[in-house]
């Protein structure tokens, strides 16, 4: 847990709630987080499931792990020192979003599991929702498809600290949702997640439009 180092600051809540936002955007805020190995899909599935919310008139935000560290996080590195405040970082930004009503759609490698549940422990303090979703898929799997050659360039040695070759990744053990990305369509993926967040009251409709023009495999899942 981050050390609170200013001192004499008190939080000010506002005249508006929490369920006046909700009620306004008629979904409640919630952060679904993916976590898994770089190639396993993360980004793939929560962009079409960004697509599919929007589509039938939810309001979601994508964080990524690689945008964000374009910005707020631009300073930090690959060290397990620097993963731990990213995963700090964005996961206070995940539940700020989903403190305003915004189903916050997160996908972050996130390999070590203590780091995971401190953003767990943060939105269940607030009474926010916080869904883990394994994106599962072999080292393998994730080698034959790296999308950006990060792979080949870890095992040349050209990567220090690269998840799953020289540094480790701690899977879920109770991860509300478990996708396996070698063997699901990207199709049942989302179908999976947003059956998922109906079942549970973070949307409500009567007949949810699925998405279209989707790719019947997942082989093509970037991060």
């Amino acid at each position: 847990m981050a050390e609170q180092k200013a001192t004499n600051v008190t939080w000010h809540d506002g005249e508006v709630s929490r369920e006046d936002r909700f009620m306004i955007l008629r979904q409640r805020g919630a952060t679904v987080w993916f976590t898994g190995l770089s190639g396993s899909g993360k980004s793939t599935i929560a962009v079409a499931l960004e697509r599919a919310l929007y589509a039938n008139g939810k309001l979601s935000y994508r964080l990524d792990g690689d945008n964000v560290r374009l910005g707020i996080n631009k300073n930090l590195g690959f060290s397990e020192t620097d993963r731990t405040e990213n995963i700090r970082r964005i996961g206070e930004v995940a539940k700020l979003f989903s403190d305003a009503g915004t189903i916050s759609l997160s996908s972050f490698i996130s390999p070590y599991r203590a780091d995971r549940d401190e953003v767990r422990r943060l939105h269940e303090q607030a009474g926010l929702s916080f869904v883990e979703v394994f994106v599962d898929c072999s080292l393998a799997e994730a080698e034959k498809r790296d999308p950006k050659g990060l792979y080949k360039k870890a095992r040349a040695g050209e990567i220090k600290n690269f998840t799953g070759i020289d540094d480790p990744y701690e899977a879920p053990r109770n991860a509300e949702i478990h996708l396996k990305t070698d063997e699901m369509t990207l199709q049942q993926e989302v179908d999976i997640v947003v059956k998922y967040l109906e079942n549970h009251g973070v949307i409500t409709t009567e007949q949810f439009t699925r998405a279209t023009d989707l790719p019947q495999d997942n082989n093509s899942a970037s991060l």
